[in-house]
Protein backbone atom coordinates (compact mmCIF):
# COMPACT_ATOMS: atom_id res chain seq x y z
CA UNK A 1 0.00 0.00 0.00
CA UNK A 2 1.25 3.11 -0.21
CA UNK A 3 2.21 5.55 2.53
CA UNK A 4 -1.16 7.33 3.94
CA UNK A 5 -2.07 10.31 6.31
CA UNK A 6 -4.23 11.73 8.37
CA UNK A 7 -5.69 14.35 6.13
CA UNK A 8 -5.70 11.77 3.30
CA UNK A 9 -7.72 9.24 5.09
CA UNK A 10 -10.04 12.05 6.05
CA UNK A 11 -10.44 13.19 2.42
CA UNK A 12 -11.07 9.49 1.17
CA UNK A 13 -14.12 9.38 3.44
CA UNK A 14 -15.27 13.34 2.74
CA UNK A 15 -15.02 12.26 -1.25
CA UNK A 16 -16.49 8.33 -0.35
CA UNK A 17 -13.84 7.09 -1.95
CA UNK A 18 -13.83 4.30 0.57
CA UNK A 19 -15.66 3.47 3.87
CA UNK A 20 -13.26 2.94 7.24
CA UNK A 21 -14.46 -0.96 6.74
CA UNK A 22 -12.89 -1.19 3.15
CA UNK A 23 -9.37 0.74 4.22
CA UNK A 24 -9.21 -1.55 7.50
CA UNK A 25 -9.99 -4.72 4.95
CA UNK A 26 -7.33 -3.17 2.51
CA UNK A 27 -4.82 -2.75 5.48
CA UNK A 28 -5.30 -6.39 6.57
CA UNK A 29 -4.91 -7.28 3.09
CA UNK A 30 -1.29 -5.76 2.74
CA UNK A 31 -0.09 -7.02 6.27
CA UNK A 32 -0.61 -10.44 4.60
CA UNK A 33 1.32 -9.20 1.27
CA UNK A 34 4.14 -7.49 4.18
CA UNK A 35 4.37 -10.89 6.51
CA UNK A 36 7.97 -11.45 5.72
CA UNK A 37 9.07 -7.45 7.69
CA UNK A 38 8.04 -9.04 10.77
CA UNK A 39 5.87 -5.93 11.66
CA UNK A 40 3.22 -7.18 14.01
CA UNK A 41 3.09 -9.51 16.76
CA UNK A 42 -0.77 -9.12 16.68
CA UNK A 43 -1.83 -8.43 13.19
CA UNK A 44 -4.50 -7.08 11.27
CA UNK A 45 -7.73 -9.00 12.23
CA UNK A 46 -11.45 -8.22 11.77
CA UNK A 47 -11.53 -10.75 15.06
CA UNK A 48 -10.55 -7.49 17.67
CA UNK A 49 -10.99 -4.49 14.48
CA UNK A 50 -14.65 -5.10 13.87
CA UNK A 51 -15.96 -3.66 17.13
CA UNK A 52 -14.22 -0.54 16.94
CA UNK A 53 -15.35 -0.42 13.06
CA UNK A 54 -19.08 -0.65 14.36
CA UNK A 55 -18.60 1.67 16.98
CA UNK A 56 -17.81 4.70 14.69
CA UNK A 57 -21.55 4.47 13.83
CA UNK A 58 -22.10 6.47 17.37
CA UNK A 59 -19.47 9.10 16.53
CA UNK A 60 -19.27 11.83 15.10
CA UNK A 61 -16.72 12.80 12.10
CA UNK A 62 -17.26 16.28 13.23
CA UNK A 63 -16.68 15.86 16.79
CA UNK A 64 -13.97 13.05 16.57
CA UNK A 65 -11.15 14.31 14.70
CA UNK A 66 -9.76 10.72 14.17
CA UNK A 67 -12.85 9.27 12.93
CA UNK A 68 -11.66 6.21 11.23
CA UNK A 69 -7.84 6.68 11.13
CA UNK A 70 -6.30 3.64 11.35
CA UNK A 71 -3.41 3.03 13.94
CA UNK A 72 -0.73 0.80 15.10
CA UNK A 73 0.43 0.14 18.92
CA UNK A 74 3.61 -1.29 20.06
CA UNK A 75 3.25 -3.86 22.20
CA UNK A 76 4.44 -2.78 24.97
CA UNK A 77 1.29 -0.29 25.53
CA UNK A 78 -2.23 -1.96 26.22
CA UNK A 79 -4.83 -2.15 24.54
CA UNK A 80 -8.22 -4.07 26.32
CA UNK A 81 -9.08 -7.02 25.58
CA UNK A 82 -5.21 -7.82 24.08
CA UNK A 83 -2.24 -9.43 24.95
CA UNK A 84 0.75 -7.43 25.84
CA UNK A 85 4.20 -9.13 25.38
CA UNK A 86 6.83 -6.34 24.80
CA UNK A 87 8.53 -8.50 22.57
CA UNK A 88 8.37 -11.91 25.75
CA UNK A 89 6.06 -14.66 24.91
CA UNK A 90 6.22 -15.75 28.53
CA UNK A 91 5.46 -12.75 30.33
CA UNK A 92 2.20 -11.90 28.08
CA UNK A 93 -0.76 -10.92 29.68
CA UNK A 94 -4.44 -9.97 28.79
CA UNK A 95 -4.25 -5.96 28.73
CA UNK A 96 -7.71 -5.47 31.85
CA UNK A 97 -7.82 -2.08 30.00
CA UNK A 98 -6.43 0.61 27.71
CA UNK A 99 -3.31 2.49 28.47
CA UNK A 100 -4.17 6.18 29.18
CA UNK A 101 -3.00 7.64 25.62
CA UNK A 102 -4.37 4.81 23.72
CA UNK A 103 -8.20 5.34 25.50
CA UNK A 104 -7.42 9.28 24.74
CA UNK A 105 -7.32 7.86 21.32
CA UNK A 106 -9.78 5.71 20.49
CA UNK A 107 -12.62 7.94 22.00
CA UNK A 108 -11.29 10.34 18.87
CA UNK A 109 -12.33 8.03 16.84
CA UNK A 110 -8.99 6.15 15.96
CA UNK A 111 -9.09 2.65 14.99
CA UNK A 112 -6.38 0.09 16.02
CA UNK A 113 -4.93 -2.36 13.63
CA UNK A 114 -2.36 -4.14 15.72
CA UNK A 115 0.16 -4.56 18.04
CA UNK A 116 3.82 -4.20 16.83
CA UNK A 117 7.19 -5.74 16.86
CA UNK A 118 9.69 -4.48 19.00
CA UNK A 119 13.29 -5.01 20.33
CA UNK A 120 12.30 -7.48 23.43
CA UNK A 121 11.32 -5.39 26.32
CA UNK A 122 12.07 -2.13 24.77
CA UNK A 123 16.08 -2.25 25.17
CA UNK A 124 17.39 -1.68 21.80
CA UNK A 125 17.79 0.72 18.86
CA UNK A 126 17.80 -1.73 16.28
CA UNK A 127 14.55 -3.44 15.81
CA UNK A 128 16.11 -7.24 15.52
CA UNK A 129 16.53 -8.41 18.95
CA UNK A 130 12.52 -9.95 19.35
CA UNK A 131 11.91 -13.96 18.91
CA UNK A 132 8.84 -12.59 16.95
CA UNK A 133 11.46 -12.10 14.57
CA UNK A 134 13.97 -9.28 12.88
CA UNK A 135 11.72 -6.11 11.43
CA UNK A 136 13.11 -5.22 7.97
CA UNK A 137 13.26 -2.09 6.94
CA UNK A 138 10.59 -0.82 5.02
CA UNK A 139 12.51 0.92 2.38
CA UNK A 140 16.00 -1.48 2.02
CA UNK A 141 15.04 -4.85 3.68
CA UNK A 142 18.11 -5.79 4.35
CA UNK A 143 19.04 -2.44 6.67
CA UNK A 144 17.72 -2.36 10.26
CA UNK A 145 14.55 -0.93 10.70
CA UNK A 146 15.88 1.22 14.03
CA UNK A 147 14.02 -0.08 17.56
CA UNK A 148 12.94 -0.10 20.08
CA UNK A 149 9.74 0.74 18.16
CA UNK A 150 10.56 -0.90 14.55
CA UNK A 151 7.03 -2.61 13.94
CA UNK A 152 5.54 0.76 14.64
CA UNK A 153 7.70 2.99 12.19
CA UNK A 154 7.37 -0.34 9.61
CA UNK A 155 3.76 -0.22 9.52
CA UNK A 156 3.26 3.52 8.76
CA UNK A 157 6.50 3.36 6.22
CA UNK A 158 5.04 0.92 4.75
CA UNK A 159 1.01 2.39 4.25
CA UNK A 160 -0.39 -0.04 7.17
CA UNK A 161 -1.16 2.64 9.51
CA UNK A 162 -1.55 6.88 8.93
CA UNK A 163 0.27 6.82 12.36
CA UNK A 164 1.71 4.26 14.91
CA UNK A 165 2.24 4.68 18.94
CA UNK A 166 6.07 4.25 20.05
CA UNK A 167 8.30 4.37 23.39
CA UNK A 168 10.92 6.29 23.99
CA UNK A 169 13.26 5.62 26.41
CA UNK A 170 17.05 6.41 24.76
CA UNK A 171 15.81 6.91 21.29
CA UNK A 172 13.44 4.85 20.35
CA UNK A 173 11.04 6.55 19.24
CA UNK A 174 13.13 8.79 16.80
CA UNK A 175 15.51 5.91 15.49
CA UNK A 176 13.14 3.89 13.59
CA UNK A 177 11.51 7.21 12.47
CA UNK A 178 14.61 8.24 11.05
CA UNK A 179 15.34 4.85 9.31
CA UNK A 180 12.23 4.55 7.85
CA UNK A 181 12.08 8.31 6.79
CA UNK A 182 9.29 9.30 9.45
CA UNK A 183 8.18 12.21 11.41
CA UNK A 184 8.98 10.95 15.25
CA UNK A 185 7.93 13.05 18.01
CA UNK A 186 9.05 12.46 21.86
CA UNK A 187 7.46 15.02 24.15
CA UNK A 188 8.84 16.01 27.24
CA UNK A 189 9.00 13.44 29.51
CA UNK A 190 5.86 12.80 31.58
CA UNK A 191 3.52 14.72 29.17
CA UNK A 192 2.05 11.85 27.58
CA UNK A 193 0.41 9.71 30.46
CA UNK A 194 2.49 6.29 30.47
CA UNK A 195 0.12 4.06 32.53
CA UNK A 196 -0.56 0.92 30.57
CA UNK A 197 2.93 0.77 29.17
CA UNK A 198 5.27 -1.98 30.15
CA UNK A 199 8.06 -0.13 31.86
CA UNK A 200 11.58 -0.13 30.61
CA UNK A 201 12.87 2.96 32.68
CA UNK A 202 9.68 3.94 34.29
CA UNK A 203 11.65 7.69 35.22
CA UNK A 204 12.34 8.10 31.52
CA UNK A 205 9.99 6.69 29.48
CA UNK A 206 7.71 8.03 27.02
CA UNK A 207 5.05 7.41 24.60
CA UNK A 208 5.12 8.80 21.43
CA UNK A 209 4.13 9.11 17.82
CA UNK A 210 5.50 8.23 14.55
CA UNK A 211 3.75 9.88 11.16
CA UNK A 212 4.23 10.68 7.67
CA UNK A 213 3.49 14.16 8.37
CA UNK A 214 4.50 16.68 10.68
CA UNK A 215 0.67 18.37 10.88
CA UNK A 216 0.10 14.44 12.23
CA UNK A 217 2.13 13.96 15.22
CA UNK A 218 0.76 17.14 16.71
CA UNK A 219 -2.64 16.60 15.82
CA UNK A 220 -2.06 13.40 18.15
CA UNK A 221 -0.16 14.90 20.24
CA UNK A 222 -2.89 17.45 21.32
CA UNK A 223 -5.23 14.45 21.63
CA UNK A 224 -2.45 12.40 23.75
CA UNK A 225 -1.06 14.90 26.17
CA UNK A 226 -2.54 15.96 29.20
CA UNK A 227 -2.13 15.29 32.84
CA UNK A 228 -3.67 11.93 34.46
CA UNK A 229 -4.08 12.23 38.40
CA UNK A 230 -4.14 8.31 38.26
CA UNK A 231 -0.59 8.23 36.57
CA UNK A 232 2.59 9.06 39.11
CA UNK A 233 4.83 9.93 36.39
CA UNK A 234 2.29 12.29 34.55
CA UNK A 235 3.05 15.95 34.74
CA UNK A 236 0.80 19.02 33.61
CA UNK A 237 2.07 20.19 30.32
CA UNK A 238 0.23 22.49 27.97
CA UNK A 239 -0.47 21.49 24.15
CA UNK A 240 3.00 23.15 22.26
CA UNK A 241 2.60 27.12 20.54
CA UNK A 242 4.73 27.12 17.66
CA UNK A 243 7.39 30.09 17.78
CA UNK A 244 10.70 29.78 16.91
CA UNK A 245 13.91 30.44 18.31
CA UNK A 246 16.57 32.89 18.80
CA UNK A 247 19.35 31.03 17.88
CA UNK A 248 20.11 27.23 16.60
CA UNK A 249 22.60 25.26 18.12
CA UNK A 250 25.33 23.04 15.88
CA UNK A 251 27.76 20.79 16.82
CA UNK A 252 31.05 22.26 17.30
CA UNK A 253 32.88 19.52 15.81
CA UNK A 254 31.57 17.35 12.72
CA UNK A 255 29.45 13.89 14.08
CA UNK A 256 30.90 10.98 13.95
CA UNK A 257 29.61 8.61 10.88
CA UNK A 258 29.62 5.28 10.91
CA UNK A 259 28.67 2.08 8.93
CA UNK A 260 28.66 1.27 4.83
CA UNK A 261 27.08 4.53 4.32
CA UNK A 262 29.06 6.70 6.65
CA UNK A 263 30.13 9.02 3.54
CA UNK A 264 26.86 9.24 2.14
CA UNK A 265 25.42 10.45 5.83
CA UNK A 266 28.04 12.67 6.35
CA UNK A 267 27.03 14.61 3.10
CA UNK A 268 23.78 14.49 3.79
CA UNK A 269 24.58 16.17 6.72
CA UNK A 270 26.14 19.12 5.46
CA UNK A 271 23.36 19.50 3.01
CA UNK A 272 21.28 19.62 6.06
CA UNK A 273 23.50 22.36 7.61
CA UNK A 274 22.63 24.26 4.43
CA UNK A 275 19.30 24.10 4.59
CA UNK A 276 19.09 25.04 8.44
CA UNK A 277 21.56 27.99 7.79
CA UNK A 278 19.30 29.47 5.18
CA UNK A 279 16.28 29.97 7.69
CA UNK A 280 17.48 33.36 9.24
CA UNK A 281 17.66 32.57 12.15
CA UNK A 282 21.49 32.98 13.93
CA UNK A 283 23.48 30.31 14.25
CA UNK A 284 25.98 29.14 17.49
CA UNK A 285 27.75 26.13 17.86
CA UNK A 286 28.48 24.36 20.94
CA UNK A 287 30.80 21.56 22.17
CA UNK A 288 28.67 18.10 22.00
CA UNK A 289 31.07 16.13 24.40
CA UNK A 290 29.27 16.49 27.75
CA UNK A 291 26.44 15.34 25.74
CA UNK A 292 27.74 12.42 24.87
CA UNK A 293 29.23 11.72 28.39
CA UNK A 294 25.73 12.38 29.75
CA UNK A 295 24.46 9.45 27.00
CA UNK A 296 27.09 7.12 27.95
CA UNK A 297 25.56 7.35 31.66
CA UNK A 298 22.55 5.79 30.48
CA UNK A 299 23.98 2.08 29.71
CA UNK A 300 27.77 2.50 30.90
CA UNK A 301 26.58 3.43 34.54
CA UNK A 302 24.20 2.37 37.71
CA UNK A 303 21.30 3.88 35.55
CA UNK A 304 20.73 0.88 33.50
CA UNK A 305 19.71 -0.88 37.23
CA UNK A 306 16.40 0.91 36.90
CA UNK A 307 15.56 -1.41 34.03
CA UNK A 308 16.60 -4.19 36.28
CA UNK A 309 14.09 -2.77 39.35
CA UNK A 310 11.39 -2.51 36.67
CA UNK A 311 12.09 -6.17 34.77
CA UNK A 312 14.55 -8.04 36.84
CA UNK A 313 12.20 -9.83 39.00
CA UNK A 314 10.82 -11.76 35.41
CA UNK A 315 14.02 -12.05 34.30
CA UNK A 316 15.76 -14.02 37.10
CA UNK A 317 12.35 -16.13 37.18
CA UNK A 318 12.61 -17.06 33.81
CA UNK A 319 16.44 -16.65 32.45
CA UNK A 320 14.99 -18.57 28.99
CA UNK A 321 12.06 -16.68 28.07
CA UNK A 322 14.49 -13.70 27.63
CA UNK A 323 16.39 -13.20 24.63
CA UNK A 324 19.82 -13.85 24.84
CA UNK A 325 21.65 -10.06 23.71
CA UNK A 326 18.30 -8.35 26.16
CA UNK A 327 19.46 -10.79 28.98
CA UNK A 328 22.74 -9.31 29.04
CA UNK A 329 21.93 -5.45 29.10
CA UNK A 330 19.59 -6.38 31.93
CA UNK A 331 21.58 -8.35 34.08
CA UNK A 332 24.50 -5.76 33.40
CA UNK A 333 23.86 -3.96 36.55
CA UNK A 334 23.68 -7.06 38.70
CA UNK A 335 27.42 -8.27 37.27
CA UNK A 336 28.88 -4.36 38.42
CA UNK A 337 27.77 -4.09 41.43
CA UNK A 338 26.58 -0.66 41.60
CA UNK A 339 26.28 0.44 45.01
CA UNK A 340 23.77 3.58 46.80
CA UNK A 341 27.35 5.96 46.17
CA UNK A 342 27.50 5.17 42.65
CA UNK A 343 24.21 6.26 41.85
CA UNK A 344 24.16 9.18 43.84
CA UNK A 345 27.52 10.17 41.92
CA UNK A 346 25.40 9.75 38.68
CA UNK A 347 22.77 11.87 40.03
CA UNK A 348 25.04 14.70 40.41
CA UNK A 349 26.90 14.21 37.37
CA UNK A 350 23.65 14.32 35.30
CA UNK A 351 22.26 17.20 37.44
CA UNK A 352 25.22 19.08 36.48
CA UNK A 353 25.21 18.29 32.85
CA UNK A 354 21.07 19.36 32.39
CA UNK A 355 22.58 22.61 33.89
CA UNK A 356 24.53 23.51 31.42
CA UNK A 357 22.60 21.78 28.88
CA UNK A 358 19.71 24.68 29.97
CA UNK A 359 22.15 27.43 30.29
CA UNK A 360 23.34 27.01 26.68
CA UNK A 361 19.58 25.95 24.96
CA UNK A 362 17.93 29.09 26.46
CA UNK A 363 15.31 29.80 23.87
CA UNK A 364 17.72 28.08 21.51
CA UNK A 365 17.00 24.87 19.75
CA UNK A 366 19.87 22.11 19.12
CA UNK A 367 20.36 20.12 15.70
CA UNK A 368 21.72 16.97 15.47
CA UNK A 369 21.66 13.75 12.92
CA UNK A 370 19.27 11.30 14.11
CA UNK A 371 21.74 8.41 13.72
CA UNK A 372 25.61 8.47 12.81
CA UNK A 373 24.72 6.33 9.92
CA UNK A 374 22.59 2.71 9.88
CA UNK A 375 23.62 -1.02 9.80
CA UNK A 376 22.80 -4.58 7.70
CA UNK A 377 20.53 -6.57 10.18
CA UNK A 378 23.29 -9.12 9.20
CA UNK A 379 25.98 -6.78 10.80
CA UNK A 380 23.90 -5.92 14.01
CA UNK A 381 23.34 -9.94 13.89
CA UNK A 382 27.45 -10.21 13.95
CA UNK A 383 28.23 -7.46 16.61
CA UNK A 384 24.88 -6.85 18.80
CA UNK A 385 26.45 -4.36 21.38
CA UNK A 386 28.63 -2.08 19.40
CA UNK A 387 26.28 -1.84 16.38
CA UNK A 388 23.56 -0.87 19.16
CA UNK A 389 25.26 1.74 20.91
CA UNK A 390 26.60 3.84 17.62
CA UNK A 391 22.29 4.40 17.02
CA UNK A 392 22.17 5.91 20.27
CA UNK A 393 25.12 7.96 19.98
CA UNK A 394 23.16 11.08 19.69
CA UNK A 395 20.04 9.73 20.95
CA UNK A 396 20.63 8.62 24.67
CA UNK A 397 21.08 11.76 26.16
CA UNK A 398 17.27 13.08 25.57
CA UNK A 399 15.35 12.07 28.34
CA UNK A 400 18.19 12.00 30.83
CA UNK A 401 18.37 15.82 30.88
CA UNK A 402 15.05 16.04 30.87
CA UNK A 403 14.77 17.21 26.75
CA UNK A 404 12.27 17.38 24.14
CA UNK A 405 12.70 16.19 20.71
CA UNK A 406 11.43 15.42 16.96
CA UNK A 407 12.81 13.95 14.28
CA UNK A 408 11.89 14.74 10.53
CA UNK A 409 13.11 13.75 7.31
CA UNK A 410 16.11 15.07 5.39
CA UNK A 411 17.47 14.50 2.23
CA UNK A 412 18.40 11.45 1.67
CA UNK A 413 21.82 9.84 2.07
CA UNK A 414 21.72 7.57 -0.70
CA UNK A 415 18.75 6.17 -2.97
CA UNK A 416 17.47 4.04 -1.07
CA UNK A 417 19.06 5.22 2.27
CA UNK A 418 16.87 8.00 4.31
CA UNK A 419 18.79 10.25 6.65
CA UNK A 420 17.18 12.55 9.02
CA UNK A 421 18.00 15.25 11.88
CA UNK A 422 16.48 15.28 15.12
CA UNK A 423 15.79 19.07 17.02
CA UNK A 424 15.90 18.84 20.61
CA UNK A 425 15.39 21.64 23.18
CA UNK A 426 14.46 21.66 26.85
CA UNK A 427 11.33 20.95 28.57
CA UNK A 428 9.22 23.99 28.61
CA UNK A 429 10.54 25.28 25.26
CA UNK A 430 8.43 22.64 23.02
CA UNK A 431 7.15 24.71 20.89
CA UNK A 432 10.29 25.72 19.48
CA UNK A 433 11.04 22.21 17.67
CA UNK A 434 7.51 22.59 16.88
CA UNK A 435 8.03 25.74 15.38
CA UNK A 436 11.33 25.35 13.91
CA UNK A 437 10.09 21.85 12.42
CA UNK A 438 7.31 23.61 10.42
CA UNK A 439 9.73 25.97 8.67
CA UNK A 440 12.34 23.30 8.33
CA UNK A 441 9.79 21.16 6.26
CA UNK A 442 7.70 23.73 4.53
Amino acid sequence: MNRISIAKVKALYKSGAITPQKLIEQIIEASNVDEEYNIWIIKPDLSFIQPYLDELINKSPEQCPLWGVPFAIKDNIDIKGLPTTAACPGYAYEAKEDAIVVKRLLEAGAIPVGKTNLDQFATGLVGTRSPYGEVHNAIKPELISGGSSAGSAVAVARGLAAFSLGTDTAGSGRVPAALNELVGLKPTVGAWPTKGAVPACASLDCITVMANALEDVYMVDSIARGYEETDCWSKKSEIPEASLPIKILLPEEEPVFYGDYAKEYRAAWHTAVVHIKQCGIPIATIDYNFLSKAAKLLYEGPCVAERWADLGEYVASHPDQVFPVTKEILTSPCKKNYDATSVYKTQHQLKEYKHKAYELMKDAVLVMPTCGGTWTREQVRNNPIATNSDMGRYTNHCNLLDMCAIAIPGERAAEDIPFGITLFATAPNEGLIKGLAQQLMS
